[in-house]
């Protein structure tokens, strides 16, 4: 900043804005809610001269290279003029340095300078001129030709500056923009994520008259009530006399015109409340007939504030889409317009693989769009404010938003809740961000921030907040954690972290309890999220959650050619990656893999959907576990129920059909249902079978939807009208061979010699470890017993009748030896009949699979089975498919999550086959009963050893898993395990299959 201080003053005083807590921002304007659209802009985005520092202290080079704005250089190529080098870097909660608060690293601090020219039209001279950046991390030091014109911190607010005085209109201007990398803002966004620095959100210029809005509040309620609460300035200090506000509000009956609130003004003349550099000014009406805004029925009215000088002219207006809306908190209810509702969110970063932290509004819609059509209706901007243009999205899509301010110290959490060095940037935070985003109908939570302990800077925060907005409710997580009854004045509501079924239902609770994060999404994971849903609804007080997180944060990268190791970039071809997988020569990285030190691994790798947006097994399961309709038989089984379990909208936006087995398909009539309504239906008659029978009702939109086409699925509920009982022989349609009709071939160990088989069937306790048996400590103690190297020995091997006995014993590390029998019935045609026992020893407590694995020969590409489906599932993760016949290439059953893992499994399975495209013998195997089966590509110990995708190479051959038992996935790697039901002990496991040439 350059003092222009007089010579004969004071000496200024030295500071640096990256080391000065107290700082929170200089000559930056308050922030706003005004919308200009047409305002006259120059768009800054683009290239721009750039030069990356080591520190914020050393001096330019002569020559400069380029960049594209908005932009992380931590993902972009450039020419790397001083040889900083300076990469993505993920860490969950150390910070990535070892300096303490408030200090930054004062020896390799990256430091980005921007510099471009802008043409200012001549037609600016006399009006004010702004520059806007919409975001940069994390201190921003603005100059318009050579003039310090202002300092920003908040890596996720926009900075605006008034440059009237610097800039030159009718000429070419230069830009400057600095921005450092680290500062004492920095231990304020220690926001689980990767660090990145940069211009990340737009930027440009745009002029208003000397006379403009300064702010615009907006207070719109269901009964038709609306309160426009404007402030007025003027870039000439004392405003001209004359002034007045009115506005528009277009209705479906026409176009409102609404003038100032003249009583508003008397009381303010009469209470002293008037300034002559201040304006205020009111708009009230009563709109008739409203459509109330909701997430379901999101009904929007457009408004237009205008601001007039003394002649009537318009000097200035701001435009916005109103929704009539009301929040309120009864006793343990939050309210929605007077409902209570469910929210059903997710957490959501700004993130893409490509560009970091940089993210469009067409991406933005995608991400919303998806949500909606997986059942979410609620986001928590995860940890600070978004993009503007999210929320815009979410007033117009139909989503409620708990706005969360950029304030997580995550490191140093209890040390800075009470710094009062810090009290001006935690206020400053929050009300920033109350003041950008009050208007938007979506918002209907604020949160203080994430993660930051509790103390006096919160409470501070939070009492700016009340006093300005006391229309809707505050939560804190860390004002609760400890105590979630106990008296404090920064939570509304009880927003605890993965609290467990049993916590959370342990009430009654005096707030409404709405778990700000739960179900960690990290790899294979978000097991019991059905069970969380039944504890939820049926609770009182309870109010639903947010599935931590939305999205894998995987980025790019180059693994060979120029660049190796390095992002692949913005610049990426577009066959890099496609339907979650990496194109050869690329991967995902997580924490480490750009040499980032210290580092927490994948543990950034925790969304519902892939980096590239890929839906994870888990999105179909909340699908289904939130679905808008329920359907339940009749007691006489004759009928079914159907129930509406919307909260405020009807079924009309809904078409069905009923499905069953092969049978064929109906068309199904929806009854008109309010909210919470039931009615019973008749069943399709025409398409009940006998036999093994699941009826479906398949529910799509019925019209094209802002959020998704006429046609997409919305959910299928299932009932069970029959069962097939029959034994598993005459399921398999085989009879048992006599005596010397067949034979079982073994080789010297014992173990089974078949032609359609690469690998005999032995017994397996292991597999390749998910995330959440890795963080959980699950698998440690897996390993500790050996269950990954079980050590076989041949017992003995003999006849019963025309069946072979074969008993081995598998010794444990220390915890025992497992007794396995394997008795092999040779069936008519080249089959088996396998009959299997496993006795555990009471000290293997916890496994993770009882069951058998063998591997087939080269050549089978497709599997067909009658089981859930088609997506992925595990025994506490199963919701979200439907029972029935479903068909799959083998290499699309395997979920590629980032670090790889047990995946592919199908749950509640009774027989498959395994066929080719060429002419040639498959397999069928049919189960006793319901089993957890597995088909990939790849052994458990290459999934094991293997950190990154492009480590496996996939087999020509099968892997087939038949488990008598399977571990749940569970959430271990950040919340509760899975429930005890879906744990696997010791004992006796038995199992039976058949393996059949086909």
């Amino acid at each position: 900043m350059q003092d222009r201080r007089p010579a004969s003053a004071e000496p200024a005083v030295p500071i640096d804005p990256w080391d000065a807590p107290e700082l929170t921002g200089w000559r930056r304007l308050p922030m706003h809610a005004v919308v200009r659209p047409d305002a006259p802009r120059v768009p800054l985005d683009g290239r721009w001269r750039f030069q990356l520092l080591p520190t914020p202290r050393t001096p330019l080079a002569d020559r400069w290279a380029e960049t594209d704005v908005p932009g992380c250089w931590t993902v972009q190529d450039f020419e790397d003029i001083h040889g900083v080098r300076d990469l993505p870097h993920y860490t969950n909660v150390t910070m990535p340095f070892p300096d303490l608060p408030p200090s930054p690293p004062a020896g390799r601090n990256p430091t980005g300078v921007y510099e471009r020219e802008a043409d200012v039209p001549a037609g600016w001279a006399g009006r004010r001129v702004v520059l806007h950046v919409g975001a940069a991390e994390s201190v921003l030091i603005a100059h318009v030709n050579g003039t310090a014109v202002g300092v920003g911190k908040d890596s996720h607010l926009a900075s605006e500056f008034d440059v009237t005085h610097a800039v030159r209109p009718g000429e070419r201007n230069t830009v400057r923009l600095t921005v450092v990398k680290w500062s004492d803002a920095t231990f304020l966004e220690d926001q689980d994520q990767w660090w990145h620095g940069g211009i990340t959100r737009s930027v440009h210029l745009y002029a208003t008259d000397a006379l403009h809005l300064a702010d615009v509040g907006i207070t719109a309620v269901p009964g038709g009530t609306l309160d426009v609460a404007v402030r007025v300035r003027s870039g000439e200090g004392v405003l001209p006399a004359g002034w007045s506000v009115s506005g528009l509000l277009c209705t479906p009956d026409g176009i409102l015109r609404l003038p100032a609130d003249e009583a508003f003004a008397r009381a303010n003349v009469a209470s002293e409340r008037v300034s002559d550099f201040l304006g205020e000014a009111r708009i009230r009406a009563a709109v008739p007939g409203v459509r109330p805004w909701t997430a379901e029925t999101p009904h929007l009215y457009d408004l237009t504030v205008r601001l007039h000088r003394a002649d009537g002219s318009v000097a200035d207006e701001s435009r916005h889409r109103v929704g009539f809306r009301s929040v309120e908190i009864s006793g343990a209810d939050l309210l929605v317009n007077g409902v209570r509702v469910y929210f059903r969110g997710v957490n959501r970063h700004d993130f893409h693989p490509l560009t970091g932290r940089v993210v469009g509004a067409e991406e933005m819609r995608a991400d919303l769009c998806l949500l909606k059509r997986h059942g979410f209706n609620a986001v928590r901007t995860a940890h600070y404010p978004p993009d503007p243009a999210l929320l815009s999205l979410a007033d117009e899509l139909g989503l409620y938003v708990v706005d969360e301010a950029g304030i997580e110290t995550h490191d140093h959490a209890h040390e800075l809740a009470d710094d009062p060095r810090y009290l001006g940037a935690f206020t400053d935070r929050v009300a920033r961000m109350v003041l950008r985003d009050r208007n938007h109908p979506s918002v209907v939570v604020w949160s203080l921030g994430n993660e930051s302990d509790y103390g006096a800077n919160h409470d501070a925060a939070a009492g700016w907040l009340r006093r300005t907005d006391p229309t809707r409710p505050v939560q804190y997580e860390g004002a609760v954690k400890d105590a979630w009854e106990e008296a404090q004045s920064a939570s509304d509501i009880i927003c605890p972290m993965y609290a467990s079924i049993e916590e959370i239902t342990s009430g009654p609770h005096s707030k409404p309890l709405i778990l700000c994060e739960y179900s960690h999404a990290m790899g294979n994971s978000n097991g019991s999220l059905a069970e969380y849903w039944r504890a939820i609804e049926s609770t009182p007080g309870l109010q639903g959650g947010f599935v931590w997180e939305f999205r894998d944060h995987g980025i790019l990268q180059r693994l060979t050619g120029e660049g190796a190791g390095r992002p692949a970039g913005p610049d990426a071809p577009a066959d890099a990656y496609a339907d979650g997988v990496t194109a050869p020569g690329y991967r995902w990285a997580y924490g480490g893999d750009f040499g980032d030190t210290p580092h927490d691994g994948a543990f950034c790798a925790d969304g519902l959907v892939l980096p590239d947006r890929t839906p994870k097994p888990a999105m179909a399961e909340h699908r289904e576990i939130a679905a808008p309709l329920r359907l339940e038989l009749t007691p006489d089984r004759r009928e079914a129920r159907i129930t509406n379990r919307q909260h405020f909208a009807g079924l009309a936006w809904l078409s069905a059909r009923w499905h069953i087995g092969d049978s064929g398909t109906a068309p199904a009539r929806l009854p008109d249902l309010a909210p919470g309504e039931s009615a019973v239906v008749p069943l399709p008659t025409s398409l009940l079978p006998h036999g093994d029978s699941h009826l479906t009702l398949r529910v799509t939109t019925a019209r094209d939807l802002l959020w998704a086409p006429r046609g997409t699925l919305v959910c299928a509920p299932q009932v069970v009208l029959a069962e097939d009982h029959r034994d598993l022989l005459t399921r398999a349609g085989a009879v048992l061979a006599a005596d010397g009709a067949g034979a079982v071939e073994l080789d010297d160990a014992g173990l089974l010699r078949h032609p359609l088989l690469t690998a005999p069937p032995v017994l397996t306790l292991w597999r390749a470890p998910t995330d959440n048996d890795e963080w959980g400590g699950i698998a440690a103690r897996w390993r500790a017993w050996g269950l990954h190297a079980l050590e076989r020995t041949l017992v003995s091997v003999g006849r019963e009748g025309a069946s072979v006995v074969v008993r081995s014993a598998y010794a444990t590390d220390g915890a025992g030896t497992v007794g396995h029998e394997q008795v092999l019935t040779p069936l008519p045609n080249g089959g088996l009949l396998v009959d299997e026992t496993a006795v555990l020893p009471d000290a293997l407590t916890d496994l993770p699979r009882v069951g058998t694995v063998f591997e087939t020969v080269a050549g089978l590409d497709t599997l067909e089975w009658f089981g859930r489906g088609p997506g992925e599932t595990y025994p506490d993760r199963c919701a979200g498919a439907t029972v029935g016949v479903h068909r799959a290439a083998v290499d699309a059953l395997f979920t590629p999550y980032l670090r790889p893992q047990e995946s592919g499994g199908r749950h509640d399975v009774r027989r498959f086959t395994l066929t080719g495209a060429a002419a040639g013998p498959g397999i069928a195997v049919h189960l006793d009963v319901p089993r957890q089966v597995s088909v990939t590509r790849y052994r458990a110990a290459e999934l094991t050893a293997a950190a990154h995708h492009d480590e496996l190479v996939p087999r020509a051959t099968c892997v087939v898993n038949l488990d008598a038992a399977h571990r749940g996935v569970g959430t271990a790697s950040c919340g509760p395990d899975t429930l005890p039901a879906y744990r696997v002990g010791p004992g006796t496991h038995r199992w039976s299959w058949t393996l059949q040439p086909i």
